[in-house]
């Protein structure tokens, strides 16, 4: 089926639109990926789902395509899962600090995959303050050592996808492609997705794609669309080991009105300053953000005692 049969079914409205099975999306998805579908069609396809809104169903089937088409990170020798943040949105108001999180589950033992676009709509990104850090993103898919972060921008992943996500330059609006990145497990063996939702309503979709594509994954409210916690407050944080759901902590009331040393300016001097201070032990490792660690530490475990030797 052609693309243009897919945006008549699900680009009749909010109301009259019908969503796609799982193998439909997925086709839909591929041929986007692959270039097979025109710049105009790419672009009725982002508004109708945008308007639309994704099913689970429709979700799983773009990750489906995706998860066939990505470059793969070699598994470790250890059995230990792959740390995989995808970060997508960058800084609005607060500085980013999913580089934090990884370094700080770097330091922690595990190999940590951030990966993201180089720009984000003029925002600061992850990628900028890990070169204000001195950590330059990677130039070709290599095995990721225990104890380190590695960082790629999404066109070595896989270039089609890119463009997907670039389409938001133009149009203005997030689309599927926003979606799929952040269920996306680039590896060739067991991986830990850090994933996060902005909206709540966003949050039963994730949790029943996740169920149904069978993720080791831990999902949370991020901060601003990032993966690592919101350093202001504690929230909820779920777990999923081979798709099964676990409540691991119920979000507290309550948001700090600052945090030691978080600075006011989101650039990535400043960010990779703080990141740095935190680091060396000079500030104190937020406490939402040191939570995270922990849970995504213990998940590990559990991941790697799972896995045969």
């Amino acid at each position: 089926m052609s693309i243009g049969a897919y945006i008549k079914q699900i680009g009749r409205g909010a109301r009259g639109a019908r969503g796609l099975t799982r193998a439909q999306a997925s086709d839909l998805l591929g041929q986007v990926l692959d270039g097979r579908a025109g710049e105009l069609e790419v672009g009725a396809f982002c508004v109708a789902m945008r308007i639309k809104g994704e099913t689970a169903e429709e979700m799983c089937g773009f990750v489906d395509a995706a998860q066939a088409r990505v470059a793969r990170f070699p598994a470790g020798a250890d059995g230990r899962p792959l740390i995989v943040l995808p970060s997508y949105n960058g800084a609005r108001k607060l500085p980013v600090l999913t580089p934090l999180l990884a370094l700080l589950l770097a330091r922690a033992g595990e190999s940590v995959l951030l990966h993201g676009m180089r720009t984000e709509a003029g925002r600061v990104v992850s990628s900028d303050v890990l070169a204000a850090l001195d950590l330059p993103a990677l130039a070709a898919i290599k095995p990721i050592a225990s104890g380190k972060v590695a960082h790629v921008a999404t066109p070595l992943l896989h270039p089609g996808l890119a463009r997907l996500l670039a389409t938001r330059e133009t149009l203005g609006l997030r689309n599927p492609g926003h979606s799929v990145v952040k269920l996306l497990t680039p590896c060739a063996g067991p991986a830990l997705l850090v994933t996060n939702y902005t909206h709540p309503a966003y949050f039963d979709t994730l949790c029943a794609s996740c169920a149904t594509l069978g993720l080791d994954a831990l999902l949370s409210r991020g901060l601003e669309g990032e993966p690592a916690a919101d350093p202001r407050r504690a929230s909820r944080l779920d777990a999923f080991v081979a798709g099964a759901h676990q409540l691991l902590d119920e979000q507290q009331p309550g948001t700090a009105a600052e945090v030691p040393g978080l600075p006011a300016a989101i650039d990535a001097t400043a960010t990779a300053d703080y990141t740095r201070r935190v680091l060396a032990g000079e500030l104190p490792v937020p406490a939402a953000l040191q939570r995270q660690v922990d849970r995504i530490v213990e998940l590990s475990a559990r991941i790697t005692a799972r896995t045969p030797s």
